[in-house]
């Protein structure tokens, strides 16, 4: 791009292709906090019991209508890095904590919309920096100190726990039964290692069909397993089922090495048919001699072999999942066995009921009434796809809410209350700092109450006025005071059973500080032209990147 033959003093000297954009200094740093707002912004009314859901509707026409921060913006097709930044954000919330992916969410945005107007007086993003990381790590320890311990036996406060993390989605209306559903699962499935409950998310399976009203919602202790009976003249109910997991087919394999077998007449056809016969046959007597009277196999069963299995009144299903033979064998006990001939009745789990049922229209088979499952199933049901499915979101944040509260085993009060004590204590902490990053302090502080502000503007009442009320309660010495929403005004959220794990708190912090202080330290934006960015017409200007967005 640069002709060498002419140049000269002060001529420009080009490093970077033709095409690339690049944003320097302020100018990048506050486009990427702009693009990071509006991100806040668009999920921010979808805070709180009274939170207004979005509808999303992709490429192909799919819509999801949710509240749910990390499904929305998923689904939202981000370009722009910065606001890539915020969806990890909730993608992070959602992985570790399950619920409090909006409050991450907006955190992070109001963070960086108080930094900007440090920036502005001429503060430098360093210090900012600073000040939020001295903010932040002062604040997991108040969150911490106003917490309260919890054991996995409180059984009342963890169905709170769990309907405080339903409230505001769909299934709203069901959040009592479906609250006593999470804690039941989460009790039968957690164990204890050195002396410290542990709760594998992947044991409770959360299955979703359409029809019937959530209030169908159903705990199996046990697995629901979306397959069918593989013959029509095998039982579908089989009571005190004996259960082999077979993670090798019932079916004569191919030869793994090149083979060619010569058949010159047909009595030699009929003798290699029949020995694959006899070999179906020895396949499932190892079965049934093992004593089982329910298989599920992880790959195929050959036809001939599902008849003699059906005359033997064996139950079977095939082609289950790998993840779904794990959840099996944790549910009934039973062993998975690679290879028929180690098959034995040792290796056999037991269950109380096996039987297939119609759903919607479809066959599903149940394993019920396990002795000691540590893997179960809730099957979630609902009117419509789209309620379904919210449904099914809402019991994903019950459940990863419950595991949350009885890992840590600690727990904080909701509205808002946290959130105003935190900007409180925040503040006493920014005096005895002092220097510049007592103002990043400050403006960390004032960011934490975004979340009752918000709360508050969605009870329909001046959202000033409950936030001077609020801080007068808190002052005065009442920290579970936060914003009861439906009533529209200041409550004791202690009293009013809205209850959070402090895990959401302490990720929603740690996560939001972390990407502000990320998105603050960028001051160059190098955009690269694309490889499939059209050159533009013939003798035309192409090439120039007027096309590139931030």
């Amino acid at each position: 791009m640069v002709n060498a033959g002419n140049l000269g003093v002060g001529s420009p000297i080009f490093i970077l292709p033709e095409g690339t954009l690049r944003n320097t200094g302020r100018d990048a740093q506050s486009r990427n906090i702009a693009a990071a707002k509006l991100i806040s912004e668009s999920v921010r009314t979808t805070l709180g019991p009274k939170g207004m859901d979005k509808m999303l509707i992709d490429s192909i026409g799919d819509i999801t209508i949710t509240n749910d921060g990390a499904t929305i913006l998923s689904e939202m097709e981000i370009e722009h890095p910065a606001a890539k930044m915020m969806v990890e954000v909730a993608k992070t919330q959602e992985d570790e904590v399950g619920d409090g992916t909006t409050t991450a969410v907006i955190l992070t945005g109001e963070l960086l919309k108080k930094a900007e107007g440090l920036l502005e007086q001429e503060i430098h993003p360093t210090m900012i920096v600073r000040g939020f990381r001295l903010a932040k790590d002062k604040a997991l320890k108040i969150v911490d100190e106003a917490s309260e311990t919890i054991s996995i036996e409180d059984t009342a406060m963890l169905e709170k726990i769990a309907m405080t993390a339903m409230t505001g989605k769909g299934s709203e209306a069901a959040k009592e039964p479906l609250a006593k559903l999470a804690v039941n699962a989460v009790k039968i499935v957690a164990t204890k290692e050195n002396g410290k409950i542990v709760v594998d998310k992947d044991n409770i399976k959360i299955e979703k069909k359409q029809g019937g009203s959530i209030d169908d919602t159903e705990l199996i202790k046990g697995l629901v397993i979306d397959k069918e009976i593989v013959h029509a003249n095998m039982p579908k109910h089989v009571k005190d089922a004996k259960i082999a997991l077979l993670d090798c087919a019932l079916e004569v394999k191919e030869t793994e090495t090149n083979a060619e077998i010569r058949i010159t007449d047909p009595q030699q056809l009929q003798a290699f048919l029949d020995q694959e016969t006899h070999m179906l046959k020895a396949m499932v007597k190892k079965v049934v001699d093992s004593g089982c009277n329910v298989v599920f196999c992880q790959k195929g069963i050959d036809d001939l072999a599902q008849h003699y299995l059906s005359k033997s009144g064996i139950m079977a299903a095939r082609r289950v999942k790998k993840s779904d033979m794990e959840k099996l064998a944790k549910a009934t006990g039973a062993n998975i066995v690679s290879t028929l001939d180690e098959l034995s009745k040792d290796d056999l789990g037991h269950a109380g009921v096996v039987e297939e049922q119609k759903i919607a229209g479809e066959s599903m088979t149940f394993v019920r009434d396990c002795k000691d499952p540590k893997a179960v199933s809730i099957l979630v049901r609902g009117g419509t796809e789209h309620v379904v499915d919210e449904a099914k979101r809402a019991m994903d944040d019950a459940v990863l809410g419950v595991i949350g509260a009885v890992e840590i085993g600690k727990v904080v009060y909701g509205g808002g209350s946290i959130e105003i004590e935190l900007a409180r204590k925040l503040r006493e902490y920014a005096e005895t700092v002092g220097g510049r990053e007592q103002l990043a302090i400050n403006a960390f502080a004032e960011a934490v109450e975004i979340i009752p502000r918000t709360l508050a503007e969605s009870t329909g009442r001046d959202p000033i006025d409950i936030l001077v009320d609020l801080r007068s309660q808190h002052d005065k010495g009442s920290i579970t005071a936060g914003v009861d929403v439906i009533n529209a005004k200041v409550a004791d959220m202690k009293k009013n059973g809205v209850v959070e794990p402090l895990k959401i708190k302490t990720q929603a912090i740690k996560s939001a500080s972390e990407a502000a202080e990320m998105i603050l330290r960028i001051d160059d934006v190098i955009t690269s032209k694309t490889p499939s960015m059209p050159s533009g017409p013939p003798g035309g200007m192409g090439g120039m990147g007027e096309d590139f967005g931030e």
